[in-house]
């Protein structure tokens, strides 16, 4: 029996959520790479600027463990989940989600078990877009608790943008929403 290409569609299937009931900011992905997915770790793809922009942004070394970066992520109120449980996807690329094999996160119980979320942040414009397609037609929010921002992505297939500018919108989006994070 021949292995299966590293290129083939393959059902991919998401991680819990990192957060706590504190968590007054959650960032949404889309779902899980293929790096992330061997690593089981969010975020694990070398390029991808998350980390970095999370180190940024609270002041703290970008040579943390997954470990230590998720109690970072606890410790200064951020939640961080993705819009997918499952889905098929041939390789990496958020753009080669199956739509039809989509299954979201339950975002309506994480919601009434996180009731300090105020901000909820996209990390690229087709987390933001299945959210509100396929997510937030069943949700019933109060819109005046929970504020939406479109981030960019920090993916290093969103190369139009260098990480300063990327850096610089996700401050502005939190500053603005008075999602204040803690300074070390």
């Amino acid at each position: 029996m021949a292995a299966k290409s590293p290129t083939a569609t393959a059902h991919s299937t998401g991680f819990p959520p990192i957060s706590n009931a504190r968590a007054r900011f959650l960032i949404l992905g889309t779902l899980p790479g293929q790096a992330s997915l061997a690593a089981n770790q969010y975020y694990a793809q070398k390029q991808n600027a998350f980390w970095k922009i999370i180190a940024a942004l609270t002041n703290t070394p970008l040579t943390l463990s997954y470990a230590q970066r998720k109690q970072l992520l606890l410790k200064n109120n951020i939640a961080l989940w993705d819009v997918c449980r499952s889905a098929e996807r041939h390789g990496s690329l958020d753009s080669n989600i199956k739509l039809a094999t989509l299954i979201p996160n339950d975002f309506q119980n994480f919601l009434k078990s996180h009731k300090n979320i105020r901000l909820i942040c996209f990390n690229g414009q087709f987390a933001e877009k299945l959210f509100r397609r396929i997510v937030l037609p069943t949700l019933t929010l109060n819109p005046d608790k929970i504020h939406f921002a479109s981030l960019p992505s920090t993916s290093p297939a969103h190369a139009a943008m260098q990480f300063e500018e990327k850096l610089a919108y996700w401050k502005i989006e939190i500053d603005q929403k008075n999602v204040v994070l803690p300074t070390h």
